[in-house]
């Protein structure tokens, strides 16, 4: 015969194991990563190396990225329509399938050769496409391509400051540079300052993508700033990887403003459906540049000021605050925002060595909180009943002079066995 104890077991175990299988599949999602191999993206190609042709393999899975950003959270708040974001990279392939009708070239910069810049504005807006779950941040976004180096990919300040100027005059709101170089320069300076002028936010890479100078590949080069991110106005960018961490051997800087994926991530080619996988601060400042986009879009009275201030402070505390876009489109500011700290120049940026991705993390707490909750219905159906068999008795507290007393019961039942805490 079945009774209503033995029914309010039986719902708690089942709910219980439903949860926990819910908890498991939510977390296999945040590392998941695609079987399927991907060829390496390039950021600079030899003088007699073919042009990327595209690449023919598809990623199938949701890449870690887009969970670690919660993107899926965020697209029903905001989608980047009537932003435009500078590309100031290699060129942007106007026929990448992805950004289909979303791209405006500056000069020739709607062909690309190499392939990164079409990857990063991928990273920024590329579209969904059937049976594919990779996305961009800002779908809806427009796309500016801007040259910002010779049609190989090597790249010199000047070149890097004509594209941020040509990225302004584009009418960007946004503006990405892939480029970290080693010097300062005057054209750089004026550069930034005028889209400053025009309410334009820059975004750069704080660090070059691959390291050449370092001794062993767990070596970092010395810590230093690069340029235009180190520039005042210019939202730095790092990347780290999926657990929140910088990549091994990674180029480190002196200082920077906000960090966000980039170490294995995956994006589109210049030509055909298919996808690669690649690395480096650049790739990060594509994914910062789409949530800048995001939120110009749904909150179009902050400036760009505003906008970085926004980002920096919605970002997930760490030793560089890491991106989270979901925070950013549902939050607004109040009173004057002055422009994002760059921090202490002095000190190098080391990210925490044993903290994991936040927004990985917060997203397992909801699992974690329901488990607790089904746990507690199992003890009440379960630990109770029997405890009461046993003869236990809860506590009467007997009330004198206005003094309330605990009086303990005689005998307390002890469950014969304990269980295991459940990890969350």
């Amino acid at each position: 015969m079945t009774t209503t104890h033995g029914k309010t077991v039986a719902a708690g175990l089942a709910l219980l194991l439903t949860a926990a299988a819910s908890a498991v599949g939510a977390g296999s999602a945040s590392a998941a990563g695609s079987t399927v191999q991907l060829p390496v993206l390039a950021s600079q190609l030899d003088a007699d190396a073919d042009c990327a042709t595209g690449s023919d393999r598809r990623a199938t899975d949701v890449p870690w990225e887009q969970v670690s950003l919660q993107l899926s959270r965020t697209w029903p708040f905001a989608s980047g329509t009537g932003v435009t974001v500078g590309v100031v990279d290699t060129g942007v392939s106007s026929s990448a399938p992805a950004l289909k009708g979303r791209v405006t070239a500056v000069g020739d910069a709607g062909t690309d050769c190499v392939g990164h810049g079409t990857f990063v504005a991928g990273l920024v807006g590329a579209a969904v496409e059937d049976g594919v779950r990779f996305a961009g941040v800002a779908q809806q976004a427009r796309i500016l391509a801007v040259r910002g180096s010779d049609a190989r990919g090597k790249v010199t300040a000047g070149q890097v400051a004509d594209g941020i100027r040509a990225a302004v005059d584009g009418g960007a709101k946004v503006v990405t540079v892939s480029a970290a170089l080693a010097g300062d320069t005057a054209a750089l300076r004026s550069a930034v300052a005028l889209a400053a002028k025009k309410d334009v936010l820059v975004i750069a890479a704080a660090v070059p993508d691959a390291p050449s100078t370092a001794g062993s590949s767990t070596e970092s080069p010395p810590a230093r700033d690069y340029f235009p991110a180190a520039d005042e106005g210019v939202l730095s960018v790092l990347d780290v990887d999926v657990s929140g961490k910088r990549p091994t051997g990674a180029y480190t800087t002196s200082s920077a403003a906000i960090a966000a994926p980039g170490d294995g991530v995956v994006g589109i080619g210049p030509k055909k459906a298919g996808h690669y996988i690649g690395s480096g601060a650049s790739l990060a400042a594509g994914f910062v540049a789409g949530a800048a986009a995001l939120v110009r879009s749904v909150h179009p009275d902050l400036t760009a000021a505003q906008t970085a201030a926004l980002l920096r402070s919605s970002a997930y505390p760490a030793d560089v605050p890491r991106l989270d876009p979901y925070a950013a489109v549902t939050s607004v500011l109040t009173g004057a925002a002055a422009a994002p700290s760059r921090g202490d120049a002095g000190t190098p940026v080391h990210l925490p060595a044993d903290k994991a991705a936040g927004p990985l993390r917060r997203a397992l707490w909801p699992a974690s909180a329901g488990l607790a909750v089904i746990v507690a219905v199992v003890w009440l159906g379960l630990i109770l009943p029997r405890g009461r068999r046993l003869g236990w008795k809860p506590s009467v507290r007997s009330e004198g002079a206005g003094n309330a007393v605990a009086v303990e019961p005689a005998e307390l039942a002890v469950p014969a066995s304990a269980g295991t805490p459940l990890e969350g």
